[in-house]
């Protein structure tokens, strides 16, 4: 069982009030503008209250009880060689700098509240590419940043985004030049370490007009007793003709809390495209969003749950078709083990003033065993003329059959389980670069062993 350590050099201690806010505002030596706009979040967070449809598995969180600000350092380091050897540790387990020399243009690691390292290929600096974090999008790039800033998930969204908007720290600002497209991929990796405290990244990326971008995320932590929390915020502008591809691989812990707000918009003829796959977490509730604001702009949300026992994985997607001929695929598949929970919540919504619009949307639910449990939620609101919308939804159970065939063959029965389940997601797994189909099998794999034993 992991231990907590209060040796961090930054630490708000437990609890949240107006003390906590200025402490966090003081030690990032923030403007008072932004110190007002988290206090004000802070009094919009104690007003609102969880909407009706929260699901009854949500546990109750004690809000004094947890830590808002964990960090070892302020500025994130630019060589492996300078990070406290603690974390650099836990990165290399993870395989940060290996997948970073192989394959990524650029990675930021943040553990806990802050970054502890942050590296960009040369060459993209020079194109004039900005990888960096929220808090310095905010100081040093204060013109490019502050315009979507709180602009797609304002405080007042919901719960979570307001606490986020109140104690936010870290989380990526990317910034992709007019035309420029990125080859390789960016990549951020997020660990919580302190035990009953909370990661609250702010992530921002602009891809400007005929630009294109992949970035990747990839979230941990070790296991506690205590429940941890995970509140992020999302925002994605994605310009005229250009295109972005945002990629999740969680595997969080079975004692985190993983609440997070997550949406973009694409203006004229821009395609944003969401990849999310969600493995770990004691409860996740992650819907992302994309606002088709541009007249033929595409929307896809690609997503992949796997909830084993104890375990609630509700997921889905938002898609609001705000002009014509804009188009919308969202893709569905979940997983239960034991009696676990995971499926399907969405709200397509075409407005009234649009024509010509279109929207197919697939939830598909694999159950393997007699306790496993899922839904499917939609909400479908159409307007206007000239619109075209489906949607179907399966729910399947393991073929005894296929599984005694496999067995036969030589596989053990976790194996065929295995072989079985990624096969059923095997479609969407390609939407994944290589390197992280390869370890989305490997973590399918884990949980499926630990299940079937």
């Amino acid at each position: 069982m992991a231990s907590a350590t209060d040796s961090t050099a930054f630490n708000a201690g437990f609890g949240l009030n107006q003390n906590t806010i200025r402490y966090i505002s003081s030690v990032k030596n923030e403007s008072p503008s932004l110190l007002a706009f988290r206090l004000q979040a802070l009094e919009t967070f104690l007003k609102l209250r969880l909407p009706a449809w929260i699901p009854n598995a949500l546990p109750p969180i004690d809000f004094q009880k947890l830590r808002y600000y964990v960090a070892n350092t302020q500025r994130a380091k630019k060589s492996w060689d300078e990070v406290p050897t603690a974390i650099k540790t836990t990165f290399e387990r993870l395989g940060v700098p290996e997948k970073e020399q192989k394959f990524l243009a650029g990675v930021e690691a943040q553990f806990d509240s802050e970054f502890a390292y942050a590296k960009m290929r040369q060459q993209l600096q020079e194109q004039g590419v900005i990888f960096t974090d929220s808090n310095e999008g905010l100081s040093t790039y204060r013109e490019l940043f502050e315009p979507f800033f709180a602009k797609i998930v304002p405080p007042h969204d919901n719960t979570f985004a307001a606490l986020n908007s109140a104690v936010f720290s870290g989380g990526s600002f990317i910034y992709v030049p007019k035309g420029l497209k990125v080859q390789q991929p960016l990549q951020a990796y997020f660990r919580i370490n302190a035990e009953r405290s909370g990661q609250f990244e702010r992530t921002l990326i602009i891809v400007d007009e005929g630009a294109e971008l992949t970035y990747m995320e990839g979230c941990t932590a070790p296991i506690y007793d205590t429940q941890n929390l995970h509140a992020a915020v999302v925002e994605l502008v994605v310009k005229k003709d250009a295109k972005l591809q945002y990629i999740t691989v969680q595997n969080w812990s079975s004692n985190v809390l993983n609440l997070v707000t997550k949406r973009g918009w694409a203006e004229e003829n821009a395609d944003v495209r969401w990849i999310d796959c969600n493995i770990g977490s004691k409860i996740t509730m992650k819907y992302p969003g994309i606002y088709l604001k541009g007249r033929h702009a595409h929307g896809e949300v690609f997503s992949i749950a796997l909830a084993h026992s104890g375990q609630w994985q509700d997921t889905g997607a938002r898609v609001l078709h705000l002009a014509d001929e804009t188009t919308s695929n969202v893709v569905s598949k979940s997983i239960s083990l034991g009696s676990g929970w995971a499926g399907y919540r969405g709200k397509i919504h075409i407005q009234p003033n649009c024509s010509h619009c279109k929207n197919s949307t697939e939830c598909h639910s694999l159950l393997l065993g007699d306790e496993s449990r899922t839904g499917t939620l939609p909400y479908v609101a159409i307007s206007g003329d000239s619109q075209s919308v489906c949607h179907e939804a399966s729910i399947s159970s393991l073929d005894e059959e296929q599984l005694f065939y496999l067995q036969q063959r030589g596989l053990n029965r976790a194996a065929a389980v295995s072989l079985s389940v990624n096969g059923f997601v095997n479609d969407l797994v390609q939407h994944f670069p290589l390197e992280y189909s390869v370890e989305l099998k490997r973590l399918i794999d884990m949980e499926v062993e630990n299940a079937i034993g």
